[in-house]
């Protein structure tokens, strides 16, 4: 029943309320809002309590973050009162890929950096989206020309084919930052020195004036390459 709404044309016409009070009601227990605390993400976490407190949200700690990410989480979990489901990358993983390449693999070719990110991320996301039907994110068109055709609802072929949820994938940052600043929400401190988008502290810098806001993501690849693969589309089979 649930796959149907991807056919619903109006939902691209919805505000992030009306789109997150539907998922919420649709799909109960079996959503949950992926987060890695950046500014789309307390924006998103800010509308889902006010929807439901006892909604389900996970994050993935990749055992690289900034601390001011951990600091950030907990600052949430005491304003909103909530916890938050973590998911770690498998250990004798970590361990292999760290002593046949060192710390740093990720500078030294895509290929690498692809293999981390898929150690440290996606696997623990496919732990995460396992029994969910659907799930919520802070995807953003304006983001990078990987996510430009991105819909606010759509089928993620590439987990199952559950739905995934992109509830302020038309907002601008501008929309982003207004909702914080009226909401009062918590943000990373990082935004404030020059970070737009924040994952792995290696991994992340901030950016220069007139820079794309995912120029300090992964900065040494290619624009077209930078996704971590949590994100990567798969089309239907045919």
């Amino acid at each position: 029943m649930g796959k149907k709404i991807i056919e619903f044309e109006d939902f691209e016409t919805k505000t992030p309320f009306e789109i997150l009070d539907f998922a919420l009601q649709e799909f109960k227990d079996k959503i949950a809002l992926a987060s890695s605390f950046g500014a789309e993400d307390v924006v998103l976490i800010d509308m889902l309590v006010k929807i439901n407190p006892s909604v389900r949200i996970f994050t993935i700690d990749t055992g690289r973050l900034p601390q001011e990410t951990y600091d950030l989480i907990d600052k949430i979990k005491e304003k909103y009162k909530i916890k938050f489901e973590v998911y770690f990358p498998d250990t004798e993983e970590v361990e292999k890929m760290v002593s046949q390449y060192g710390f740093n693999l990720f500078y030294k070719s895509v290929e690498l950096r692809k293999l981390c990110c898929n150690i440290r991320k996606v696997k623990p996301l496919e732990r995460a989206l396992k029994d969910l039907s659907a799930w919520i994110c802070g995807l953003r068109r304006e983001q990078s020309i990987t996510r430009i055709g991105i819909k606010k609802i759509e089928i993620d072929y590439a987990h199952n084919s559950i739905l995934k949820i992109n509830p302020i994938a038309d907002w601008t940052e501008k929309q982003v930052w207004d909702y914080i600043k009226e909401n009062n929400v918590p943000y990373n401190t990082l935004h404030d020195k020059g970070y737009p988008s924040i994952g792995c502290a290696p991994c992340t810098r901030a950016i220069k004036p007139g820079e794309d806001i995912r120029a300090g993501r992964w900065w040494w690849e290619p624009p077209e390459k930078k996704e971590c693969g949590l994100h990567l589309k798969e089309e239907k089979l045919k």
